[in-house]
């Protein structure tokens, strides 16, 4: 079968948190896709709407089975049934996380620019974020283990909540660099939350690593987030899993996501998941495609249109982190200019702290032509910024 990615839908009216922008704004921030979830998704759930009864739900076998198959034969990773559980999302697993394995005022550490909801899970809970800053070098990121180890000894910090693949800049973790992250955190008694909602969004040819399949210190230390919500774009069905191999760390994990009202499945959640991991797979693989020709188109413009604004050649995720400190001294000044000139919404590269001030992220989950029209707001806004003496401040 073929798809149809270049077809530009019309979300108004739909209520979309994406498109709450004025008119001719083109938003391109928050993590959902512009194209259509997978005809088999469609279809399992319209089945599961003629039904007509939408009453309480619960994960049957092949609910299950999906999972651990679907990581089996995609990920060389195999789970067993008692290590996972029904969770309406990866930020209501982060903040029981949080809830249950900390106490308030304790730290949970964190390898920044992170996601942002990662911060708020922590905070608004009473805790500590504590930064481990990336190392950003020619264009790249790698961990500081002299840091993180530091952070990981400090007994007053109890929990890492660890993005894989990384979200904003879409590194994608080797195995080598997973096992010493897993290896210090087993040596300090601290567990790793592993937010893994990205993991099927890889480069065309290119897989990820689970961290709980690296080794056993892993595994017993890891708390896995999963879901096919990023990857088929579901999110507003709210339907994901966590997967977690120590019965001690599973337990209090199930009782925390009961207590938080975030165990119980909505009406569609069930069939979605099952049929993305079971009849989805030919439409993932063609949507990665096209997400990968879409990351070649932006490097290409950049280089020869807006050679000032550079991006890294991560190859993860559908979200590409502009590097913004040649076009300008503060990115989210930047931000704003463009949005107000151009109506391009982008996701000011503050919010995920770390070195974030200087860059943006861009999501690039769309049809080519909008993809074309973000491109060339974002040059007519760096462009008129410029002109403004790089301060945005020049009257109109």
């Amino acid at each position: 079968m073929t798809y149809d990615f270049s077809k530009i839908i019309d979300r108004s009216g739909t209520y979309a948190l994406k498109w709450d922008v004025a008119d001719g704004e083109l938003p391109m921030w928050v993590a959902d896709m512009e194209f259509q979830a997978a005809p088999e998704i469609r279809a399992a759930i319209q089945r599961r709407a003629e039904h007509g009864i939408f009453g309480y739900t619960v994960p049957p076998q092949a609910w299950y089975e999906a999972y651990i198959n679907w990581w089996k034969e995609r990920h060389n990773f195999v789970m067993k049934r008692e290590w996972l559980a029904f969770t309406t999302g990866v930020i209501p697993a982060v903040s029981t996380a949080v809830r249950q394995l900390t106490q308030p005022g304790e730290g949970v550490v964190v390898l920044s620019p992170v996601y942002n909801h990662f911060y708020i899970s922590v905070e608004d809970n009473g805790r500590r974020a504590v930064e481990s800053p990336l190392i950003y070098e020619d264009g790249a990121y790698r961990i500081d283990f002299d840091d993180l180890k530091s952070r990981l000894a400090d007994r007053s910090n109890r929990l890492l909540v660890f993005s894989n693949p990384h979200n904003p800049t879409g590194n994608l973790w080797d195995r080598e660099t997973l096992a010493r992250v897993g290896e210090l955190c087993d040596r300090y008694d601290v567990p790793v939350v592993a937010d893994e909602i990205h993991c099927d969004l890889t480069d065309p040819g290119l897989g990820y690593v689970p961290f709980a399949s690296v080794s056993e210190a892993c595994a017993r230390r890891s708390i896995t987030c999963i879901a096919p919500t990023k990857a088929f774009n579901i999110a507003g069905l709210q339907t994901a899993a966590i997967c977690v191999p120590d019965q001690r760390l599973r337990r209090l994990m199930k009782k925390g996501l009961s207590q938080a009202d975030a165990a119980m499945p909505g009406a569609f959640a069930i069939d979605a998941a099952i049929a993305a991991f079971t009849e989805g797979g030919p439409w993932l693989d063609a949507l990665r495609e096209y997400l990968a020709e879409n990351k070649r188109t932006v490097r290409e413009f950049l280089r020869e249109q807006l050679p000032q604004v550079s991006v890294s050649d991560a190859p993860a995720t559908y979200l590409m982190w502009l590097d913004l400190s040649r076009a300008a001294a503060d990115g989210s000044d930047l931000c704003g200019f463009i949005r107000r000139e151009t109506g391009l919404y982008l996701s000011t590269g503050e919010i995920f702290r770390g070195n974030g001030s200087s860059f943006a992220r861009m999501n690039i989950a769309c049809p080519r032509d909008m993809l074309m029209d973000g491109l060339a707001r974002l040059k007519r806004g760096v462009t008129a910024y410029d002109g403004c003496g790089g301060d945005g401040r020049c009257v109109r």
